[in-house]
């Protein structure tokens, strides 16, 4: 088939188009402006993009999927409707897309990208299809020839419900995308309850306040008394979370935290689930490498460490924070500076007093404007909200190999950072200011 995907761009969509064109059909797509993704799906897949939105993009498709994002007065959008073209949401696609796979769904407010990327480790040879790039196998998809699909499942607006999942496994529940759920939390709750209950195999952290009372079959994860002696090392100059795991031993993996064990504990249950043999799961845990934009290591010598990170919920923010807080002191940085784009207006007011607190121990903190994602501009006041702190508001910022530089509207220097130890939080274009390619 030739399947046309507005919003080509968005990391969930462009995962899909992806997967699809790995299943043999041709694909082409659209966005609102060029990016390193829609520059991929032109050379490594042969899409055909168009920038910006277009009716015409569409003429010649057999299907049309569009992102949650897309509204009905696009022009592609509206041509497919004259059109009679089939045209789906990415949630509905999803219904047909899985419908004959055996589906390892990943759910959770945080860590789900970790924990999915770990998976795909782990199950080498499964199809993968998630929301962040691996650094492993540099995109965000991998594909395979058979049915076996690695999956982050997206609660965001409950598209997780028509993933068909076989196995679900799921790293937390936190109330969060409230607007979706009109803030009804037994609706939110309803949803992941429902999520469960369509997998075959449940794999969950039964120390979560919600998971712990959950009522169905499950092999169930208990934190503090599976995983001991956890420990930070370096391999190779990179840092890693060494523990052991129930009687299987002494397990290493990327990345520094409680939160990096738990996650990569869930993996290893749901391969043993499916028998795979511990040393195999040893191994192959080793080869994950991080995911792009989470504790994402984009600069470093022996002065400067620069990280870019896609935290944008207080919860992962402070683990963040805290893991960077072990790193510094693995390498003997005394300072740690942070750079924040608060990421839509919704979430920021939802959790403005928790943004707050999970920056607590920051020595220097710069604040960009809030990242809208579609949404209506809200005033908010965080200069007040973080008066606490040794804080700049600045329009943008600019890197340039150890130095980064915030600055106001018309370009001028607010503030340096060039030594010790920087980080940047957010999941809109920061991760391009950050790595100087904007």
């Amino acid at each position: 088939m030739k399947i046309h995907f507005i919003g080509i761009g968005g990391i969930g969509i462009s995962a899909l188009s992806k997967f699809m064109a790995g299943e043999g059909h041709t694909i082409s797509g659209s966005d609102i402006r060029q990016s390193e993704i829609t520059d991929e799906l032109a050379l490594k897949f042969g899409a055909k993009i168009t920038i910006p939105h277009h009716g015409e993009a569409v003429e010649g498709a057999d299907m049309v999927i569009h992102s949650a994002a897309v509204r009905k007065n696009n022009p592609e959008y509206i041509r497919a409707k004259e059109l009679g073209i089939p045209l789906y949401a990415r949630k509905e696609a999803l219904k047909f897309i899985l419908k004959e796979k055996k589906v390892y769904a990943v759910a959770g407010a945080h860590g789900k990208s970790t924990t999915s990327a770990m998976l795909a480790e782990v199950f080498e040879d499964a199809n993968a299809v998630i929301g962040a790039i691996s650094k492993r196998f540099h995109s965000n998809v991998r594909t395979a020839p058979n049915d076996d699909v690695v999956f982050e499942a997206d609660e965001s607006d409950a598209s997780f419900l028509n993933c068909h999942p076989y196995m679900a496994i799921v790293t937390n529940v936190e109330p969060e995308h409230m607007e979706y759920y009109d803030y009804d939390l037994e609706r939110f709750y309803g949803a992941y309850r429902q999520f469960l209950k369509l997998a075959e195999v449940r794999v969950v952290n039964a120390e979560d306040p919600f998971l712990s009372k959950l009522d169905l079959e499950a092999v169930r994860l208990y934190p503090s008394r599976d995983i001991q002696n956890i420990e930070y090392v370096l391999i190779g100059d990179e840092p890693h979370t060494r523990f052991r795991f129930k009687e299987f031993g002494s397990f290493d993996v990327y990345g520094l935290g409680e939160h990096i064990a738990l996650d990569a504990s869930l993996v290893i249950l749901a391969a043993l689930h499916e028998g795979m043999d511990v040393e195999t799961i040893r191994r192959n845990l080793l080869n994950y490498k991080g995911i792009k934009k989470r504790f994402d290591i984009v600069y470093n010598d022996d002065e400067t460490v620069i990280f870019d990170d896609y935290g944008h919920h207080p919860t992962e923010i402070a683990a963040t924070m805290k893991a960077l807080r072990t790193y510094a002191d693995m390498r003997g940085f005394r300072k740690i500076r942070a750079i924040w784009q608060p990421h839509k207006y919704s979430r920021t007011m939802d959790n403005l007093p928790g943004f707050v607190d999970c920056f607590d121990g920051v020595d220097e903190l710069v604040i960009l404007p809030i990242w809208a994602a579609g949404e209506v501009e809200v005033p908010i006041d965080l200069q007040g909200a973080f008066g606490g702190y040794d804080l700049t508001m600045a329009a943008r910022i600019h890197r340039e190999g150890p130095r980064v530089q915030a600055l106001d509207e018309e370009g001028n220097l607010l503030k340096t950072f060039d030594k010790e130890l920087i980080v940047a939080f957010g999941a809109g274009d920061i991760t391009y200011q950050i790595r100087g390619l904007k």
